[in-house]
C-alpha cells in the first residue's frame, strides 16, 4: 500500500508498511508461534488475513488548527494538528464524510481544542461505518458550549451525508490523552448503527466496543463459533462479549437448550447485545452487565466452556486461577496481545492450546489476534 503520508513522514502508525504483506503475516505467525511453544504442541490453521486498505470502520480523528482551518487526524508531539483525511486505512464511507465535516467546522465555528495551550472546545470527532455504508458520527467535546451549533446543522448534515444514521456527543472535559470520555448526548432520533456481521446484525451503541475491522471480526467469530459447535456445551459463558459477537454465533449453533451467557463491564454494549437477542428470538442467550471477574467468581455453578476476549492486558492472574481450578474442559481465548496471552496461560498450566490461528486485524502494524482453543489435559 503506498502512503504519501508515511512518505512525508507526517505519519508514521503503519510501522510495517514497508514490508511486503505476506513478510508481514509470517513474522506475526512466528511470534505467535514462539509465545505459545512452551505450553505444547499446538496445530496452527491457516492465518486470516485482511484487506491491506480500506479496511478500518472506525475513524479516530483529532481535530487540529483553527475553525476556519481545520486538521482533521492526529497532532504532532508539539501539539500541532496534522491532517490524514486521505489515509488509506480508512473505508471510503468515512473519507467521503471528512470533506463534509470540515465544512461543518468551519460554518459553525466549532473551534478544535488546542492542546498546549488548554484553550478549545472541539477535541476529536469519532466516525464508524457499518456494512452497508450508514454512519455513526460522534464529536468528543471539552464542554457543552458547542451542543447548540451542532444541533443547530443536524438537518443540514443529513442532507449532506444521507447515509447518516447515528450522531451523538461525547463530554471528554479533563486535559487528558483520552480519545472520549464518560458523558455521551445523543442528538439523533436512532440510538444505534446495525453492524451486519456473517449473517447477524450486532446493534452498536456510542460508547460500545466494536472490533475496528469488519471483516476479519466475522472470520474470528466464525472460527470461534466452529470450535463451540463441535464441542456442544451445555452451557457456555462469554466474558468480556462486548456486544455479543462470540454468544450470539455460539447461539445459532448450540440447541435450544443449552444455556449462554454473556458479561459486558459496559452496560451500553448490553443493551446493543439483548436489541439482537430479541431481534432474532434467542431464548437460550442472556446477557447482563458486570466485571468479568467478579462474575465468575460469584456464581456457585461452572459452565462446560467459556470464552473471553479481554483488553490488551488479558484476563490477569484472578480469573485465570478461577479456570484453571474450575475443571472447564474447554475454552477459548480470543487476545489482541499474545504477550499477556502467553502470561494468562502461564496460570493455567492444566489447560493446554491444541488449535491456534492468527487474525491479522491491524495490517502494517506489529499487532493482531490470535484465536487458541486450549482442552484441559
Amino acid at each position: 500500500m503506498n502512503c504519501d503520508y508515511f512518505d512525508a513522514g507526517s505519519c508514521r502508525s503503519c510501522t510495517l508498511l514497508e514490508t511486503p504483506y505476506a513478510v508481514q503475516l509470517a513474522q506475526k505467525q512466528e511470534e505467535a508461534r514462539g509465545l505459545l511453544a512452551p505450553f505444547g504442541e499446538v496445530q496452527w490453521l491457516q492465518p486470516l488475513a485482511s484487506s491491506e486498505e480500506s479496511f478500518r470502520n472506525k475513524a479516530k480523528i483529532v481535530v487540529g488548527g483553527s475553525a476556519d482551518q481545520p486538521s482533521l487526524g492526529i497532532i504532532d508531539r508539539a501539539g500541532r494538528g496534522v491532517d490524514l483525511r486521505r489515509c488509506n486505512l480508512y473505508d471510503p464511507a468515512i473519507t467521503a464524510a471528512l470533506p463534509v465535516l470540515d465544512e461543518l467546522i468551519r460554518a459553525a465555528s466549532l473551534t478544535p481544542y488546542d492542546v498546549p495551550k488548554r484553550k478549545g472546545e472541539l477535541k476529536n470527532i469519532l466516525v464508524t461505518v457499518s456494512a452497508n455504508g450508514e454512519l455513526m458520527i460522534r464529536f468528543v467535546l471539552r464542554s457543552k458550549k458547542l451542543i447548540v451549533p451542532i444541533r443547530s446543522r443536524l438537518h443540514w448534515l443529513y442532507e449532506r451525508l444521507p447515509n447518516l444514521a447515528v450522531v451523538s456527543v461525547n463530554l471528554l472535559r479533563e486535559h487528558v490523552a483520552l480519545v472520549e470520555g464518560p458523558e455521551e448526548i445523543i442528538l439523533s432520533e436512532r440510538t444505534t448503527l446495525p453492524m451486519q456481521v456473517n449473517d447477524l446484525t450486532l446493534h452498536l451503541r456510542p460508547q460500545s466496543f466494536f472490533q475496528t475491522n469488519t471483516e476479519i471480526a466475522a472470520g474470528l467469530y466464525l472460527q470461534g463459533q466452529e470450535w463451540v459447535r463441535q464441542a456442544s456445551p451445555a452451557s457456555l459463558w462469554d466474558l468480556y462479549c462486548g456486544v455479543g459477537g462470540f454468544a450470539l454465533h455460539a447461539a445459532q449453533v448450540l440447541p435450544a437448550s443449552s444455556e449462554v451467557t454473556g458479561i459486558e463491564l459496559s452496560g451500553e454494549a448490553i443493551e446493543s447485545a439483548r436489541r439482537t437477542v430479541a431481534e432474532y428470538g434467542l431464548a437460550n442467550l442472556e446477557f447482563f452487565a458486570g466485571d468479568a471477574t467478579d462474575f465468575a467468581l460469584r456464581q456457585g455453578t461452572v459452565p462446560e466452556m467459556v470464552v473471553v476476549n479481554p483488553p490488551r492486558r488479558g484476563i490477569g492472574h484472578e480469573l485465570a486461577t478461577w479456570i484453571e481450578e474450575s475443571g472447564i474442559e474447554k475454552f477459548i481465548y480470543s487476545s489482541c496481545n499474545a504477550k499477556s496471552l502467553a502470561k494468562d496461560l502461564e496460570s493455567m498450566p492444566s489447560l493446554k492450546p491444541v488449535k491456534a490461528r492468527l487474525v491479522d486485524m491491524f495490517p502494517h502494524t506489529t499487532h493482531y489476534e490470535t484465536i487458541v482453543l486450549l482442552q484441559r489435559s
